[in-house]
């Protein structure tokens, strides 16, 4: 699905990430750890565009992505979510979800005049799509709440149904699980799962809750000091003395 060969970025004098090359492969759910500083998010960054790196290439199914846009990236189906949700706070559960998709017709204060009918039938689409997404993610009851008014990890969710308004085919997850209880945590890794394999969505995503990627992720790529250190599955990983090291030190 996405090939990153020999990416570093440097800020100043801190080089945050050096020569990483890596393999995300497409139907996986691929876990990315690693201590606090070692450069899982800057990745991140630079693969969903946010950054460019200062060397090295990106490949989204063969096709060179290197230095595009995140908005680029989102049209080619690559999208992000936060360790600390971007809803629309003052936009319900339904509209955070209909206001998605791109290229919408009555973004055109022009075609508000001209093009009624299309956009009626646009909206009804997104109406529509927005309902089975909440159906599948069991925010149907919350469709009229406003987003700001939600949990932790009912955002995350939200976020989660964003990705689905556009079919997406790679989602980067920063710390889906930071801030939200157990309960949640565990419907949103539910959610997850049937996103991947009922739906085919390709999932990378940074974690610092062990026994959440170890339900979920395989394989499972460590990072630190802004390198790969090493991946593989979760008990490789947990058995591994030097990501015991990275970790807890000598």
């Amino acid at each position: 699905m996405i090939t990153l060969k020999n990416i570093s970025k440097s800020f100043g004098g801190l080089q945050a990430v050096r020569n990483v090359s890596i393999e995300i492969k497409k139907g996986t759910i691929t876990g990315l750890i690693g201590p606090n500083g070692a450069g899982k998010t800057t990745l991140f960054n630079i693969i969903a565009g946010f950054y460019k790196a200062d060397s090295g290439s990106i490949a989204l199914d063969s096709e060179d992505i290197s230095g595009l846009r995140s908005d680029e990236l989102f049209e080619r189906g690559l999208l992000r979510t936060f360790q600390i949700a971007h809803e629309f706070e003052n936009l319900t559960v339904r509209e955070n979800l209909m206001m998605v998709p791109g290229g919408q017709i009555g973004e055109s204060i022009l075609n508000t005049w001209i093009s009624r009918k299309k956009i009626k039938v646009q909206e009804k689409e997104n109406h529509t799509k927005a309902t089975k997404v909440m159906k599948f993610l069991n925010l149907d009851h919350l469709e009229s709440e406003k987003a700001g008014s939600l949990s932790g990890g009912q955002k995350k969710l939200l976020e989660l149904g964003r990705t689905m308004m556009v079919d997406a085919r790679l989602v980067l997850l920063d710390e889906v699980g930071a801030g939200v209880n157990k309960t949640l945590l565990k419907k949103i890794g539910e959610s997850i799962m049937r996103l991947n394999k009922e739906l085919g969505y390709t999932f990378f995503m940074i974690e610092h809750d062990i026994d959440f990627i170890s339900s979920l992720c395989d394989p499972v790529i460590v990072m630190t000091d802004g390198s790969v250190l090493t991946q593989g599955t979760v008990n490789e990983i947990k058995n591994d003395d030097r990501v015991i090291e990275a970790y807890l030190g000598n």
